[in-house]
């Protein structure tokens, strides 16, 4: 998809943006920017494309063949960094879920609202994660890695969980 929206108002051409980032969409320049063919990004571009009219704005929509292998690759290499971009934020935020649970256990804070507390964070976690595999079109290297740290910061709660419930029990 090319588009060109007028610079104001600025929110609206922010929400563009985002709504193309949040496909999975990488720009190969302002304006200029790729996914991969299916039914999904199609019917939602079509809708971005009558975004962009409502602002004033033009578009136009291709479905593009690289030239050759090497090229591919190169578009392929970008969507991969892209997600590794969002895996290592990822990973990031499950070094403080399990710097936190430690916290916790150091403390020997065993009570239902932290558990609570701890559980809602667990979900937010298993919500991005998936957020972020369903845009890793071409398996991005730290897909593992972060699917592993999701299975790790599950298995801390429920260890922290069954402290919590050990802490409790007969109260």
């Amino acid at each position: 998809m090319t588009y060109k929206v007028p610079p104001e108002p600025a929110a609206k051409r922010v929400a563009l943006w985002r709504k193309l980032k949040g496909m999975g969409a990488v720009y190969l320049q302002n304006g200029v920017c790729l996914l991969p063919e299916t039914e999904e990004h199609m019917r939602q571009l079509k809708m971005l494309e009558n975004d962009a009219a409502k602002m004033g704005g033009e578009t136009v929509l291709l479905v593009t063949k690289s030239l050759d292998k090497t090229q591919d690759q190169k578009v392929i290499a970008r969507f991969k960094a892209d997600r590794d971009d969002q895996y290592r934020e990822f990973i990031g935020k499950c070094d403080a879920f399990e710097a936190e649970i430690a916290k916790e256990i150091a403390k020997q804070k065993f009570t239902y609202a932290e558990l609570e507390e701890e559980d809602n964070d667990l979900k937010k976690l298993q919500s991005w994660i998936g957020k972020i595999t369903a845009l890793d079109f071409y398996g991005a290297p730290l897909a593992a890695t972060a699917s592993e740290r999701m299975t790790s910061c599950e298995k801390l709660l429920a260890d922290y969980a069954q402290r919590v419930f050990d802490a409790n029990q007969g109260l």
